[in-house]
C-alpha cells in the first residue's frame, strides 16, 4: 500500500519521472536521416483524438521502495490540451494538472510536480497516443519501412526518439528521452482500434521505477467547461 504520509505524490512521480546515470541500449540505435516536420504532422492528423475525449485508467506505480495504485481521468481537448486528475486507492491522496502544448500550466498540489522539461511533457503526450510537433529549434530525423516509422527530435543536449510499430500485432507508440548519453525515461503505449491508449508503461531505468496505465473507459460526448483548465479549487 502507498504510504499516505509521503509528501511526494506517486502519480506525479510516474508522469514526470526524471532520472540520471543509466546507460541501457537506445530505443533506436541506428543513425537516422534528416526529415521534414511535415512527416510528423501527417501522422498526427491520423492518430489521437479529434474531438474532446475523456479517458479513464487504472494506474500503478512501483520502484525499489514503494508500490501502489489508483485511478486517473485524462480529459483531452484537441489539438493541444489535456487535464489529468488522479487519486490513490481510497482517495488517500488526489491531485490534478493541466498541460497545454509543450508546457505544464498548473499542478495541484504544486509541490508534487518538479520543474518539467520539454522532453518529459512530450512523453506524457505519447503516453496518450499523441505526438507533439517539433519546435522551431528542434532538429528532426526519421526513417520508415513496412513495419515501423521512426522520428528523432534533438534539442540541445536532449534527444527524444519515437517509434511507431505498424506491422503485425497491435499498433504501438514507443518513446525514449536521453540527455547526452543517459536514458531519462522510456515509454510504451499500445493503441486500441479507435486510437485510444489501452496500456501504457513508463520506465526509468536508473531508479529503477515503472508507472503503468490500463484503459478502463472512454467518453467522446462530454463537454469541457472553461473553468476545467483554470484549476480544481
Amino acid at each position: 500500500m502507498l504510504d499516505p504520509l509521503r509528501a511526494t505524490s506517486y502519480i506525479a512521480a510516474g508522469a514526470w519521472m526524471i532520472a540520471c546515470g543509466a546507460h541501457p541500449a537506445s530505443l533506436v540505435p541506428e543513425p537516422l536521416s534528416a526529415a521534414a516536420a511535415e512527416s510528423v504532422a501527417e501522422w498526427t492528423m491520423l492518430h489521437g483524438p479529434t474531438r474532446p475525449t475523456t479517458w479513464r485508467f487504472k494506474w500503478r506505480y512501483r520502484d525499489d521502495q514503494v508500490a501502489g495504485g489508483g485511478r486517473v481521468t485524462a480529459r483531452v481537448a484537441p489539438p493541444d490540451s489535456v487535464r489529468v486528475d488522479w487519486a490513490t486507492t481510497f482517495n488517500i491522496k488526489t491531485g490534478a494538472a493541466v498541460v497545454i502544448g509543450d508546457s505544464l500550466v498548473w499542478a495541484d498540489p504544486k509541490r508534487d510536480f518538479p520543474a518539467t522539461p520539454l522532453p518529459a511533457v512530450q512523453l506524457i503526450w505519447t503516453a496518450l497516443g499523441v505526438m507533439r510537433l517539433p519546435g522551431a529549434a528542434t532538429a528532426v530525423y526519421g526513417a520508415h519501412d513496412s513495419t515501423q516509422t521512426v522520428w528523432r527530435y534533438v534539442t540541445g543536449s536532449d534527444t527524444v526518439d519515437f517509434r511507431l510499430r505498424h506491422g503485425d500485432g497491435p499498433l504501438t507508440l514507443e518513446s525514449e528521452w536521453r540527455r547526452d548519453a543517459q536514458v531519462k525515461a522510456r515509454g510504451h503505449t499500445v493503441l486500441g482500434p479507435t486510437g485510444q491508449p489501452q496500456n501504457v508503461r513508463i520506465d526509468v531505468p536508473e531508479r529503477p521505477a515503472r508507472f503503468e496505465l490500463t484503459f478502463v473507459a472512454m467518453d467522446t460526448t462530454a463537454a469541457f467547461p472553461p473553468a476545467l483548465w483554470r484549476g480544481r479549487r
